[in-house]
């Protein structure tokens, strides 16, 4: 029985995976089950292993009472049978008394014996249970067992796991004795056993894939931001990397591709596309549409997440993918609907003034100015005759107009007035002038005219009469409004020295450019002076 029990607890212990104590509650168990059902109770019986867990003894504990008292066998001796276990022993002691487990009927061992099993099975079940719950969401590797109905039962060694038809991958084919290596998705307790649920389909078994090819990966120098699947068909993955000297891109390709390589060989081929995140929404979705090109993205409602993919005619097909899968593991990516266009076709949609001066602006494509009243977009034709009638054609000088101006135009009503307003306000960005230099232009003219010598004007017949007689101007004498400015004549005598170097227009030391022709103007006093 030594042997035999010893070899028992280690088949348990190393088979079963079931912990040294736990066995030996089990037998102690059994015991006392098949002694409860022999004798009737349990309370006197006791049950010893060896110090080397090798022998396990089932006693009674009995008291010792005199030969003419004896009422219960089951708890009490009489003294002559104690002495002669014992010759030291008196009334009133207790006494255990070896119980021989073969001395149990049938009945009684049977029971203890279905007792024993289903407890084994309990603790066997909740071991697995406990080691097993914490793998969720980690790599396991198994051999393939069986199949029934399209699931795969694979030999995880202690148990069994499943691999379910729908979390198999369509492009993989299993044979028996297969390696296989898998996700654990789920750990379930069932009344036949535990149910270990493997998956070959979900997005994280790549990801495990990845960490196990790619250090830099399972260190976090490298994070997988998210990762979006079609399982036996392709994959796209998004990548950063936490330090900038390292390629995340690169990195998770490998030298020659051999990184890269690996997982596609664990997924019988599938296709992958690695591409770095960015911030950017635009450039994200550029990226995800990866391996197509991608001209630009337009973004045509932020809240709701749209936007426009413009690529050349010849990458339109692999843009949008077999069936519509790079477009659509594109949108699951980025989280945004993404349309795709070609040049063409982006060309001819009917897009806002505002999303088409945006999109120019961000791609660097500014548009051409508007001149003409009749380019405006939305002005009718009416309008622009109404407007050429009075020589307006140009939009400066519409502008210009002051509202009184506008409404006396003939064949104009308030309706076109306020048609003119807001496309003017939709199309027409109108700069205004610093403050003061307008003012600056005019003092400077007004400088200029009182600084010309006076005299006859060139025109004037009195210049033709008297040409070396000076001829005072008449507004000269009625013009009070010039007098408050008193000029020194020595400063008109030095200021007609003073030409424009270019149309010889009369100036002044504080004017920085010609009011004639508009050159720049520097003034430098000379040494002699």
């Amino acid at each position: 029985m030594q042997s035999e029990l010893s070899q028992a607890i280690k088949m348990l212990v190393q088979e079963r995976g079931i912990p040294e104590d736990l066995v030996m509650s089990t037998i102690e168990n059994f015991l006392l089950a098949a002694y409860k059902k022999k004798y009737g109770v349990v309370d006197n019986a006791v049950v010893r292993f060896s110090d080397d867990m090798m022998e396990v003894t089932l006693f009674a504990k009995k008291k010792i009472v005199p030969d003419d008292d004896l009422d219960d066998p089951v708890y009490e001796i009489p003294l002559s049978e104690a002495l002669e276990m014992n010759e030291e022993c008196e009334v009133g002691d207790e006494l255990l008394i070896e119980i021989n487990p073969k001395e149990f009927d049938r009945v009684s061992v049977q029971s203890a014996k279905q007792k024993a099993r289903q407890s084994l099975r309990e603790i066997q079940k909740d071991t697995l249970y406990s080691e097993y719950k914490d793998k969720v969401g980690e790599m396991i590797i198994g051999y393939y067992q069986r199949e029934r109905n399209g699931n795969i039962y694979v030999d995880l060694g202690k148990t069994e796991g499943i691999l379910p038809k729908k979390y198999q991958s369509p492009r993989e084919i299993y044979h028996p004795n297969d390696r296989i290596k898998a996700l654990i998705y789920e750990v379930v307790k069932t009344p036949t056993g535990l149910q270990i649920v493997l998956s070959r389909n979900h997005a994280e078994f790549v990801k495990k894939i990845f960490e196990l090819e790619v250090p830099e990966i399972y260190d976090k120098t490298i994070e997988i931001t998210k990762i979006v699947r079609e399982p036996g068909y392709r994959t796209k993955i998004a990548v950063r990397s936490t330090r900038e000297d390292v390629d995340p891109v690169g990195a998770c390709v490998g030298l020659k591709g051999v990184r890269i390589q690996a997982v596609v060989r664990e997924l019988e081929g599938e296709k992958i596309d690695i591409l770095r995140y960015s911030l950017d929404s635009r450039s994200f979705i550029k990226n995800a549409l990866s391996p197509a090109e991608v001209n630009q993205v337009v973004i045509l409602d932020e809240s709701k997440k749209l936007a426009l993919a413009i690529v050349p005619d010849a990458s339109f097909s692999l843009a949008i993918g077999k069936q519509g899968l790079n477009v659509r593991l594109a949108n699951r990516l980025t989280d945004w609907n993404i349309d795709v266009k070609t040049e063409s076709q982006f060309s001819e949609m009917d897009i806002s003034a505002e999303a088409k001066r945006a999109v120019s602006a961000l791609f660097g494509e500014p548009e051409e100015e508007i001149q003409k009243i009749s380019e405006l977009p939305g002005i009718t034709p009416r309008l622009v005759e109404i407007l050429n009638k009075d020589k307006i054609e140009d939009i400066e000088s519409l502008v210009a107009l002051a509202p009184e101006q506008l409404a006396a135009l003939e064949g104009i009503t308030a309706e076109d007035i306020e048609t003119l307003h807001k496309i003017i306000e939709e199309n027409v960005e109108i700069v205004e002038e610093e403050p003061g230099t307008a003012e600056a232009d005019a003092a400077a003219t007004e400088t200029a005219e009182a600084a010309a010598p006076p005299g006859p004007a060139a025109d004037s017949p009195l210049a033709a009469i008297l040409p070396d007689t000076p001829v005072a101007e008449p507004e000269a004498a009625a013009a009070p409004a010039a007098a408050p400015v008193e000029t020194p004549v020595e400063a008109v005598v030095e200021e007609e020295a003073y030409e424009c170097p270019e149309c010889g227009t009369a100036v002044t030391p504080d004017m920085a450019t010609c009011p004639n022709c508009g050159v720049g103007l520097t003034f430098e006093e000379s040494a002699e002076e």
